[in-house]
């Protein structure tokens, strides 16, 4: 089974959201959206678009919970279900929740510092 296939995703706590953006808009160009954030759009070798792409987002951190840290990563997986299943057998913390929406399926585990990571699995075709 493959675990990790990419990175789908970078979340950055901030203690004033709106003013760390406004640094990265201004000082490294990064196009932040109203929602907060940025889609890095994909390509090839060539420079021709492929699907998907890797969110880049300032937040709160609030979704970060259990973890006390600056920052998430969102790993892309192919088969999520399967991919937590194995962790668990392998003592890793899994949390309990996954999260299914026209996004994908989320899943969190912890690693030994206490950083939440995140496992995306894509919708099909994507």
């Amino acid at each position: 089974m493959k675990r990790v296939t990419g990175i789908g995703g970078i979340f950055i706590r901030a203690s004033d959201p709106d003013a760390l953006r406004a640094w990265y808009r201004e000082h490294l160009g990064i196009d932040v959206q109203a929602w907060g954030g940025a889609a890095f759009r994909w390509v090839d070798d060539s420079g021709d678009p492929q699907p998907g792409a890797t969110i880049w987002s300032i937040g709160d951190g609030s979704t970060f919970q259990p973890s006390r840290a600056a920052f998430m990563v969102n790993y892309r997986v192919d088969n999520l279900h399967a991919l937590l299943k194995a962790l668990r057998s392998e003592g890793c913390r899994v949390l309990d929740q996954i999260e299914e929406s026209e996004f994908g399926s989320f899943g969190w585990v912890m690693d030994p510092e206490g950083n939440k990571v995140e496992l995306w699995q894509p919708p099909e075709g994507q």
